[in-house]
């Protein structure tokens, strides 16, 4: 956890320094930062050290309840089309799920550490309402991506299909361990974001790179 936590902090440091300042570079480093906070908190949660695990819980949920209208929002940012009504949504209802993770006593009825993964012990019937809501935006995010790509020129269809690639990525293989076994069920958020290390590193390695490259005038390209 701590190691994929300094994985993380250390990609997006990265694209912090190495690429221009814009709404793209932006969006991929609060991206990769609320990925590193989530495992920051899950280390809390099971190393102890004296700090209050119920409030690095609520840590843990506040950053990824920002992920999917950032990716929703970097989706837009890709294709150079307008935040829309959709990705305003996005971030109401992750907003409304940050206020109830934040100020709600009963939302959190412990924790377990499982040597690989942590389950957030969440009230019934909370833990599936956010994971029904969390689904619908990473597949929203994904029909975007697929529908902007459709009609976008080569290097931002190469942006998007490595969304779209990297998103499938990690809903695929955490959608088949529960499948397979149910019971990891309660501990989707960790196993979640265990898989999208792999998002991270598309978003650095394949994403980043793409936008940089067309955001370069032609004829510097052509020099080059």
């Amino acid at each position: 956890m701590m190691a994929t936590f300094l994985f993380e902090i250390g990609l997006a440091s990265y694209v912090l320094f190495k690429y221009k300042m814009s709404q793209v570079t932006k969006l991929v480093t609060f991206l990769l930062v609320s990925l590193a906070v989530f495992q920051l908190a899950e280390y809390f949660v099971c190393g102890g050290l004296g700090v209050d695990a119920q409030a690095w819980s609520r840590v843990g949920y506040v950053a990824i309840s920002i992920l999917p209208p950032l990716g929703l929002h970097l989706t837009h940012s890709i294709a150079h089309k307008p935040m829309g009504r959709m990705t305003a949504l996005a971030y109401t209802t992750s907003a409304l799920w940050i206020g109830l993770f934040t100020l709600s006593q009963q939302a959190f009825t412990g924790y377990t550490c499982g040597g690989n993964y942590v389950i957030f012990q969440l009230q019934s019937p909370i833990g599936g309402l956010f994971f029904v809501h969390y689904y619908i935006w990473l597949f929203v995010t994904m029909y975007f991506a697929t529908s902007f790509a459709r009609k976008a020129k080569p290097r931002v269809r190469k942006a998007l299909t490595a969304q779209i690639l990297s998103y499938a990525a990690f809903i695929l293989p955490t959608s088949t361990i529960n499948l397979m076994w149910p019971h990891t069920a309660s501990a989707l958020p960790s196993i979640m974001c265990g898989f999208a290390v792999i998002f991270a590193i598309a978003l650095t390695l394949w994403v980043m790179p793409l936008e940089q490259e067309r955001t370069i005038p032609e004829h510097k390209r052509k020099i080059a």
